[in-house]
């Protein structure tokens, strides 16, 4: 038979496994990486809602461009060469355009749904009012008396507003109608130009053909 040798005096028997935990230097690093990432996390988010704020205003001002261009293309394409007669016998021409960038037409196409017996020609004007560019029309299209415009407001935020002509010679005019030409003829619309300028898109240019020119 075999004796065991009894353990020497001081030492005892282990059982089971040791266990080893996170020391206080571990945790701190862990900490600062979870606070780092959690920074980085909230930076992107607040960049990602400033982006989409943008867009969205971008797309919005977008819509609102292109419904004023619209409009202003509708009148643009319906041009009458038709002058203005006033009470006292006297008329106007039929397009008007100052140094100041405003312009007064009469154009067609102006519906009547109850069957109102009026012409179908009605009289329009564009101006730049402060920042905002106005359309105005008159509920009749010769001035018999002291008929003032009704007017809307299509496109705020404007900087700038040019309308031009161009001449049956090809030749531009931002002063309508013109000095007398030399042969005495009146010169004819050909075109019409717009130049507008505003926030964010900057420049923009439309050329029409107007009918008949």
């Amino acid at each position: 038979m075999h004796s065991i040798a009894p353990l020497p005096a001081g030492r005892h028997r282990v059982r089971g496994s040791s266990q080893k935990g996170f020391t206080l230097i571990e945790i701190l690093v862990a900490l600062f990486i979870f606070s780092v990432v959690g920074m980085i996390s909230a930076q992107l988010l607040g960049r990602t809602l400033d982006a989409y704020e943008v867009l969205e205003d971008r797309g919005d001002r977008l819509s609102q461009i292109h419904r004023a261009m619209f409009v202003v293309q509708r009148d643009m394409l319906q041009y009458q060469d038709r002058a203005v007669r006033t009470a006292s016998g006297d008329s106007f021409p039929a397009l008007m355009i100052g140094d100041e960038g405003s312009l007064e037409m009469p154009r067609g196409g102006w519906r009547t749904p109850l069957q109102r017996p009026r012409s179908n020609l009605q009289r329009v004007a564009y101006r730049l009012q402060g920042e905002n560019l106005v359309r105005a029309y008159w509920p009749v299209l010769d001035r018999l008396g002291g008929e003032e415009p009704l007017t809307q407001t299509i496109l705020e935020e404007v900087d700038d507003l040019e309308f031009f002509v161009i001449d049956e010679q090809g030749e531009e005019h931002k002063i309508w109608p013109p000095g007398p030409l030399a042969e005495g003829a009146p010169a004819r619309v050909a075109g019409l130009i717009l130049r507008i300028s505003m926030s964010p898109i900057g420049i923009v240019e439309r050329v029409w053909e107007v009918p008949n020119g």
